[in-house]
C-alpha cells in the first residue's frame, strides 16, 4: 500500500483485522494475567505492523529495540535527570539519536519516553519489561502469525 493511493477494501478490512486481533490479544492476557502489557503507541504500532508490513518501521527488530531503546532512555532521564520541561525534551531527541544510530527506528516508539515524562509519578522500572519488551514482542509474534496465515503476506522482509 502506497500512502495517497486508492486502497482496495480487501487491505483495510485485514489491516483492521489484524489491528483488532492484535489489540485484543495483548489486552485480554494483560486482564488474565493482572499485569500492564499495553501502552499508547503500541495503537500506533499497530497502523505500521498490520497496514504497512512491509516498511522498514514496521519490522521485528525496528518494533521491539525501537520500544525498548526509547523507553529505557525514557526512564534513564526521568530517574537521573528529573522531571523537568527539559529532561523530556532530552529524552525524546535522545531516543531520536540513539534509534537513528542503531538502525531501529520505529516512529511510535518516539511516543515512550514522552508517555513515561506523563506518567512520570507512577514509573517504575519495571515498565521496561511489562509493557513496553512483553508486549512488543506480543504484538510482533501476533504481526507474525496474522501477516504469514491470514493476511498471506511474506513478513518479517528481515529481523
Amino acid at each position: 500500500m502506497i500512502l495517497g493511493s486508492k486502497v482496495e477494501f480487501k487491505t483495510v478490512a485485514y489491516a483492521w483485522l489484524g489491528g483488532f486481533i492484535a489489540i485484543s490479544i495483548i489486552a485480554g492476557l494483560a486482564e488474565i494475567s493482572g499485569q500492564l502489557l499495553i501502552m499508547g503507541s503500541f495503537g500506533a504500532s499497530c497502523i505500521l505492523l498490520f497496514g504497512f508490513p512491509k516498511s522498514p518501521f514496521s519490522q521485528p527488530r525496528n518494533i521491539i529495540a525501537g520500544h525498548f531503546l526509547s523507553t529505557l532512555i525514557g526512564l534513564l532521564c526521568l530517574f537521573y535527570l528529573g522531571d523537568t520541561w527539559w529532561s523530556m525534551a532530552f529524552a525524546l531527541a535522545t531516543a531520536l539519536a540513539i534509534m537513528l544510530l542503531t538502525n531501529t527506528v520505529h516512529p511510535p516508539a518516539g511516543s515512550n519516553p514522552l508517555i513515561i515524562f506523563l506518567a512520570a509519578s507512577s514509573m517504575e522500572w519495571s515498565f521496561l519489561f511489562l509493557p513496553c519488551l512483553i508486549g512488543s514482542i506480543a504484538l510482533v509474534i501476533v504481526g507474525l502469525f496474522y501477516n504469514n496465515t491470514i493476511d498471506k503476506k511474506s513478513y518479517p522482509i528481515y529481523w
